[in-house]
């Protein structure tokens, strides 16, 4: 359990991830269909158990919360009628790059080295953005453990993904599910008939992923009608997939992540507030939880000022304080310098925007990446 360590408040409603080994995360979901499967692939053993089956399809919906599945039964009664299990958790920062990582190589971020949406290149000092890899940074030495696509097929089992064609080959595909076949499927059809024919081989998993519903969240908020009707139709989606796999083959259905939906009252503009921007050479993550990257010798002068403008809005760490929290697994030396000096971890739904060097995340609406329940807890639904 994560070390009673760093100032968070007692009252605020972080779900911090159980990355010992033994809880039941993300990072756990592969190992689990591992073990459902009868194979021993060398993947950490975690706290999740699956039926056997012969085949595995694992789908994941980006920005599924289980808080919101979970209130929107009218919108989703399939996926809704499959809940019952205690949700699982993703890791931290709750985000798309980290979670897929995560699920695809079965390790927390400490290891895997995708610490963010955006997090520092020690070596250059430039910020990567993990989703477009916008720097020259190999992903196989950014991210260099065998995935568990590697594992699973060096031990016999037919690994398969099927997402949109424009991932093939990304630096974000490649740091986290190297070692699967690749299947190109840009709409609900593609999907399901590429999952049905993976799904054919024994032993298998596939891995199906869908992101329509993050990006209308992040676009309209989880609390408009363009979210419930996107959140209706991956509802009959899944049920579409579901009916068209043979009875013994399981489906399971995850997210990455949750959402809430910002306002302008609970807008920070980080570059507005006075001293938060001294003695910081760097600002990364996202706008829910913020990587700060300090200028030698700043760190208390950063932890202090940014705990002092950001009280009751945000819980702010530095670096060591996090690690002890146990916030990203066990951390690889290569991987520390990748974490902010200081991070700054929203409440509630308060955004902490920065105008000057991500003016474009002032225009979204729903956004994640802190550890309150409502993004770190996802649905884990068998069928």
């Amino acid at each position: 359990m994560p070390a009673p360590f760093g100032p968070v408040p007692a009252d605020t409603d972080f779900v911090e991830p159980d990355l010992s080994g033994g809880g039941r995360t993300l990072a756990d979901v592969l190992p689990a269909v591992s073990r459902a499967l009868g194979v021993d692939a060398g993947l950490p053993t975690g706290g999740l158990e699956l039926p056997p089956a012969p085949a595995y399809v694992v789908m994941l919906v980006d920005g599924l919360g289980h808080r919101l599945l979970a209130e929107h039964r009218a919108q989703a009664p399939f996926l809704h009628s499959l809940l019952g299990e205690a949700p699982v958790t993703c890791g931290v920062p709750s985000t798309t790059a980290t979670s897929l990582t995560s699920l695809g190589t079965a390790l927390p971020a400490g290891q895997h080295g995708l610490v963010g949406f955006t997090s520092r290149v020690p070596e250059s000092g430039e910020l990567l953005n993990a989703l477009f890899w916008d720097q020259p940074v190999e992903p196989t030495v950014w991210q260099p453990h065998a995935t568990a696509f590697d594992r699973l097929g060096a031990a016999g089992v037919h690994t398969t993904v099927v997402s949109k064609r424009d991932f093939a080959g990304s630096g974000l595909t490649r740091a986290g599910q190297r070692g699967a076949s690749y299947v190109g499927a840009d709409d609900v059809a593609e999907r399901v008939a590429g999952a049905v024919a993976a799904a054919a081989r024994r032993p298998s998993v596939t891995y199906v992923y869908d992101g329509d519903l993050d990006w209308h969240g992040h676009r309209a908020g989880v609390d408009s009608q363009r979210w419930r009707h996107q959140l209706r139709d991956i509802d009959e989606d899944a049920q579409e997939l579901r009916d068209a796999l043979p009875t013994d083959v399981r489906l399971v259905v995850v997210a990455d992540h949750g959402m809430v939906d910002t306002t302008p009252a609970t807008s920070l503009d980080l570059d507005a507030l006075p001293g938060l921007r001294d003695g910081v050479t760097l600002l990364g993550g996202e706008a829910r939880f913020r990587h700060v990257y300090c200028h030698a010798g700043a760190l208390d002068d950063v932890a202090a000022t940014w705990r002092e403008q950001l009280a009751g809005r945000a819980t702010v760490l530095t670096r060591d304080e996090a690690v002890a929290r146990g916030w990203f697994g066990r951390v690889d030396a290569g991987v520390r310098l990748r974490i902010g000096d200081v991070v700054a971890a929203a409440h509630d739904d308060w955004a902490l925007f920065s105008s000057v060097d991500f003016a474009y995340e002032t225009r979204l609406v729903g956004l994640h990446g802190s550890l309150t329940a409502r993004e770190m807890e996802i649905p884990l639904l068998v069928c």
